[in-house]
């Protein structure tokens, strides 16, 4: 039970000011501005804007710089500024083959249509302290490196298109190509009934959950949480071993259909990062043996994340798929209902608001448990005759 309590209202003016200085921090050093979070800072801009369902690098730098770094604290905001726009329509399904890849590997197949495209990454670094970060300097404005690391060419399939800029967008092809045509993965099929799944941004999450709802409801999910979840599964904590068929990072075009025209109009570009793993699947008497998949898709640079992303979904395929569901990473309503950090963050830090009424229940009702306890009294009775 919940009892309001009045007053303090000037001690929670204050605490904001406090809040404000705090942010702020020395006035004598220069305020870093929302261009330097969103340039500088764009991984943590991608999973603001990830978590907090709504794809705006400005916004998303705005609610880091407001949170003071707090990234679970910024999703909270982004997300709540979020309920306030209207939905004005849908976009086109977006085709994530139709990217302008910019970081693309395979740890499956060496040769792969279009190349491994290393990109920028910290996969390949030493993980050692850059002191020379420490010296600030004025960086000139410079051309981007252009050369990319590439592996041998399977087959040249490369094609072209044209971006929201009119420029020449190459297109790459995705490495399930290279197994597709020898039918030992599954085939992604539609679902039965073909309906729409539900919109979690303004419909309850409801059991049991569809596969294309579980995976919209990852997406939002905490990166933390996934990736304890996915490490779980490799730890014996599920039943199977996956392996990285691709990884993906780039920009994708998004359509919409317009009522006047005959045709989806091209409303820009945004950048994602799409993850597939396969895993091996024995079969069954009426599926052969073939690889599955797992699946991870989420704004921005978010490597981490569509990964740990992917794992997760193939554990939570496992009913589906005739296996035996022994793991937490497996279990539906377990993984979707506790994956929201948002929701997560409210219920556990609402436990520093009052609770006296509660606390002074329980506490007399603990008084008269203790003074009724028969260990308690015979000691009292003990003491009484000495």
């Amino acid at each position: 039970m919940y009892v309001a309590v009045k007053g303090g209202e000037r001690a929670i003016e204050a605490s904001w000011r406090l809040l404000e200085d705090a942010r702020r921090g020395d006035r004598a050093i220069p305020e870093l501005s929302i261009s330097q979070i969103r340039q500088q800072m764009r991984l943590g801009v991608a999973r603001v804007m990830a978590e907090g369902s709504l794809y705006d690098e400005e916004l998303a730098a705005l609610a880091i710089k407001q949170a003071a770094g707090d990234l679970i604290e910024a999703i909270f905001l982004l997300r709540a500024y979020r309920t306030t726009l209207q939905r004005f329509g849908y976009t086109v399904s977006i085709d994530t083959e139709q990217m302008e890849v910019q970081r693309r590997v395979s740890a499956s197949f060496k040769d792969v249509p279009g190349g491994q495209l290393l990109g920028a990454t910290h996969d390949y670094t030493q993980r050692l302290l850059d002191f020379k970060l420490l010296v600030e300097q004025s960086d000139a404005p410079h051309e981007p490196h252009t050369a990319q690391t590439k592996a041998t060419k399977a087959f040249d399939t490369d094609t072209k298109a044209a971006n929201s800029e009119g420029q020449e967008r190459t297109i790459t092809p995705r490495v399930f190509r290279l197994i597709e045509a020898e039918g030992v993965i599954e085939q992604e099929q539609p679902t039965a009934d073909g309906s729409e799944p539900i919109d979690l941004a303004v419909e309850p999450l409801l059991m049991p959950a569809t596969r294309a709802v579980r995976l919209q409801n990852l997406a939002r999910a905490d990166e933390g949480f996934l990736l304890s979840l996915a490490y779980s599964t490799q730890r014996g904590y599920g039943d199977g071993h996956p392996y990285v068929g691709e990884i993906r990072f780039g920009k994708v075009p998004v359509e919409m259909n317009v009522p006047e025209l005959d045709f989806p109009i091209e409303l820009g570009e945004i950048d994602m990062t799409e993850c597939q793993t396969i895993t091996q699947f024995a079969g069954d008497a009426r599926t052969p043996p073939a690889f599955t998949q797992g699946y991870g898709l989420a704004f921005g640079h978010s490597e981490r994340k569509v990964l740990a992303m992917s794992l997760v979904d193939r554990a939570l395929r496992a009913e589906e798929l005739g296996e035996a569901v022994t793991a937490p990473a497996q279990d539906l309503e377990f993984v979707l209902y506790h994956s929201d950090n948002v929701e997560s963050s409210g219920y556990v830090q609402h436990m520093k608001l009052p609770h006296y009424v509660d606390v002074q229940s329980e506490l007399n009702t603990l008084r008269r448990l203790r003074a009724e306890h028969p260990a308690l009294r015979t000691a009292s009775e003990k003491e009484q005759a000495e």
